[in-house]
Parts: C-alpha cells; structure tokens; sequence
C-alpha cells in the first residue's frame, strides 16, 4: 500500500528511505500485513534540534532514472499530495539516515527533505493530523509525496485505505544550510552515500557521467579501467552512461566515490537500477 524506499545509507542509504529500494522496489512501500495497533506509537513525535544526518543528506540521487535535489534547508516547507504508508516488509531494516527503520515509532520519508525533519501530517479526507520524524528517503512511486510509517498512518486513519491526500507542513527547529565536506583529497561536495533500500551487489552504482559522444565515453571508461576500477557501460536514450558497480556495501561506495572524486570526477553520483 505504500509506496516503499530507496534506502541511499547515500551519495546518495537512498528515503523508510537513502540502507537508503529493495528488491527495488526501491521505493515500493509495504503495507503492514497484520501489524499489531497496540504496539504503536500513540503520541505525536516531538521537534528538537538535531544535527543534520550525515548519510542522509547526499546533494543530490537518482532512483528509477530521475534525480532528486535534497533541499538546503527545509525552513517554510509546505505541500500537498498523497500518502502512503509502509510496515512490518521493512520494519527493522536501514533507513537513509542509517537508523533502523521501526513502524511503531512515528517516522517518515521524504524525497527532498533534509533528514532530519519534523512534519506535520494532516489527512485531507478526516481532518486528523499527526507529526512525524522524517528519517528516510520516498516514496518513488507515481504521484506520492509522503510515506508514514504504521503508527503515524495508524493515528490520522489512513491504514485502511493504503493512500490518501494530506497536507505537510516542517514543524520545529530547521537545519539550515550544510556545507559540503571535504574529501582525503582536498576536493569539496564529497558526502557520504544516502541509499535507498536497494539489493546490494546489484542495483547500486556510482555512474561517472552521460556522454552522447560514444567516443568520450570509451575513453572515460578506458581512464577508469587504467585506474584499476571496473566502469560498466549502458546506452539508453542515445547518452551512453558509464557506471562503477554494483557494490556489496555502503561502505564500499563510500571508498569508490571517494576515489573517483580524487581522480578529478566531482559530478559523479550514486544511481540505482531497476
């Protein structure tokens, strides 16, 4: 009933959400299957300052094809759609931000978001509202801007129906803006990977860039491989997009990106495939 997760732990672990889409579904979120009311959350999660997630936040990640821009600061942020919701298929696997994802605790996950962040939840259809601690990246499937876990989507009625329209408004201290870290290197905007909840050795990559000319893509790839890493091509919508993967880890992507920004590929950015 959800539409569940990419967990980048990334550049990505990701968005629960991105460690930050599994069996990717990446993003195709589970409604519980018997989930069990009286162990939820009852009580709405209270907005306190916290440091930014240093997995969570990536400047940017793509899943299924499309990039999403993590806002700089989630200061007045405002908007409307459906929800979803996502239970026990997920319960206690990584979210983006790294921690384990609980659906009895009142959480959420967010496309662009900075994690964390607080949000209040209000359904559309029967006025309830609740707020929630957004700690994940999603949900990546049509038109869906929000989903809750399964004591937040418990609380304001929306369990039964799987989706429904509501109204989301940040609550509470805002991040403000994160500067990029600084890589081993010396060179700026390497971060940590945000993943999603992907199949590792599969489906997650560091793609280097998308050339039209074939021929600067082979020599990409050629530059790469005298490096001792091990590009992957794929031609699609006439861009001939060069890759490294898939990685085992999250800590592996790390090291990889971080390589690659050393080696002077500072556009380089995490992809999960279908």
């Amino acid at each position: 009933m959800g539409g569940r997760t990419w967990r980048p732990s990334v550049a990505v672990a990701a968005t629960a959400w991105l460690i930050f889409a599994v069996g990717l579904a990446l993003g195709l979120s589970g409604c519980a299957s018997g989930p069990s009311p009286g162990r939820a959350a009852t009580t709405d999660a209270v907005p306190r300052a916290e440091p930014p997630s240093n997995r969570g936040n990536p400047a940017s990640y793509t899943v299924f094809g499309k990039r999403y821009h993590v806002q700089a600061s989630n200061a007045g942020f405002r908007q409307r759609g459906i929800a979803s919701w996502y239970g026990d298929k997920f319960h206690g696997r990584p979210t983006s931000s790294g921690e384990p994802y609980d659906m009895y605790q009142m959480t959420a996950a967010h496309k662009t978001l900075r994690l964390p962040a607080y949000v209040r939840v209000t359904n559309q259809i029967n006025g309830k509202s609740v707020v929630v601690r957004v700690n994940d990246r999603g949900p990546f499937v049509g038109d869906r801007i929000i989903d809750l876990s399964y004591a937040a989507a418990h609380k304001i009625g929306m369990t039964g129906r799987g989706t429904v329209p509501v109204e989301i408004e940040v609550v509470g201290p805002d991040h403000g803006i994160v500067h990029a870290a600084t890589n081993s290197a010396g060179q700026g905007n390497w971060q940590p990977a945000a993943l999603p909840n992907a199949r590792w050795d599969e489906q997650v990559f560091v793609q280097v860039g998308a050339f039209r000319d074939r021929g600067h893509a082979e020599a990409i790839d050629a530059r790469l491989r005298r490096a001792g890493l091990t590009p992957v091509r794929q031609v699609e919508g006439g861009l001939t997009r060069v890759r490294v993967g898939p990685f085992a880890s999250a800590a592996a992507f790390d090291s990889t990106l971080e390589r690659l920004q050393a080696l002077g590929f500072h556009d380089a950015i995490m992809v999960v495939n279908k």
